[in-house]
């Protein structure tokens, strides 16, 4: 019988959209593409458009005016806010907290729950399969329990923690020791506002980050850790040159998701330090536009403020965004491999060959 089986030389004779001249045909518009598309397209790019752009070029445009917020009667006054805004030294205060806040608290943050991961995920026995410690599930729930609590009810409870009297905080340190602790204002002090503030975020998000790196660790082939581990490769090492390339894109969406949570931290801020702390020292642009709209009813005011910190969150998005470029994060080819993997690999090809 006659074997009718196309061989590779029959079927690479084939010719394809390329080869017949150029670009693929294009596809006819039927009714179920449009209404595809008008579904999973048109919906969300309207509703996208109804809640999101027109609100902020309707913010823009009030931000221009001397709204009052509790009257229609307005004058338009151009950039006159915009102007002001960045003559009042109290606003620029509260911008240069909120990018102190940007820094430091999703590097802390993202550090030590990568930390956490790490441990719990690769932090078993250096023999045998890679596997993480024993008892990991409890360890999971016990950083995660802290971002299971509001954080109006984190905050509420840290104030009390930090209370120069009868606080818990000054109580264990001068247990251990420590004296000059027995009345310190760790809220009511310009050096100590700002950490204390930035160790509450940390420990409120902490846990969250930690599971979610712990996800995406479990998503990486333990074939990479494996090749590693005979390489010769420590945990310091492996964690350099394998988990973190091989989560960056989860690293980069939670910098950018850390950043504009310490933008705004109002809820934080708020429930620690209402009067935006000791000479405004952990003042924020939320807390300054709540001040100002509701207390001193300028809303037109505030609602610039409310702009620029919308701009001032793009910013930083952008510019995590680039600087994962910049490091390339965008090359996705051999960015998983372990020292020495993609040459064994290669030498048992060859062999097989």
């Amino acid at each position: 019988m006659k074997d009718t089986t196309p061989t590779s030389d029959t079927a690479s004779r084939r010719p394809t959209p390329a080869a017949r001249g150029g670009r693929p045909r294009r596809r006819k518009l039927t009714f179920d593409r449009v209404t595809f598309f008008l579904a999973f397209l048109g919906v969300p790019l309207a509703i996208f458009v109804t809640f999101v752009l027109i609100p902020f070029v309707q913010a823009i445009y009030w931000g221009m005016t001397d709204w009052r917020g509790f009257s229609p009667d307005y004058t338009f006054v151009g950039f006159d806010n915009f102007t002001k805004m960045f003559q009042d030294d109290i606003f620029v205060k509260a911008l240069r907290n909120v990018t102190l806040l940007a820094i430091f608290v999703p590097l802390v943050t993202l550090t030590l729950a990568l930390g956490v991961a790490v441990a719990i995920t690769l932090g078993g026995p250096s023999k045998g399969p890679v596997r993480g410690i024993r008892g990991a599930s409890f360890y999971r729930i016990i950083s995660f329990f802290p971002y299971v609590v509001p954080a109006i009810i984190v905050g509420l409870i840290w104030a009390q923690m930090y209370d120069p009297n009868a606080g818990l905080v000054n109580g264990v340190l001068t247990a251990l020791g420590l004296d000059q602790f027995d009345t310190f204002a760790w809220l009511g002090e310009t050096s100590s506002a700002m950490p204390a503030l930035m160790f509450v975020i940390v420990w409120g998000l902490v846990g969250f980050y930690a599971v979610l790196f712990i996800a995406a660790i479990k998503g990486v082939p333990a074939e990479l850790y494996e090749a590693a581990r005979i390489d010769g490769a420590g945990r310091f090492r492996t964690t350099l040159s394998i988990t973190l390339p091989a989560i960056r894109d989860t690293v980069q969406t939670a910098y950018v998701y850390l950043g504009i949570a310490a933008l705004d931290a109002f809820v934080y801020v708020q429930a620690m330090l209402p009067n935006g702390g000791p000479d405004n020292s952990t003042l924020t642009i939320s807390q300054r536009l709540f001040n100002v709209a509701f207390a001193k009813q300028q809303f037109g005011y505030a609602t610039a403020m409310g702009v620029v910190l919308a701009v001032v969150t793009l910013v930083f998005a952008a510019l995590v965004f680039l600087v994962n470029r910049l490091t390339g994060g965008g090359d996705s080819e051999g960015k998983t491999k372990a020292p020495g993997f993609r040459a064994r690999r290669a030498a048992a090809k060859g062999g097989a060959q």
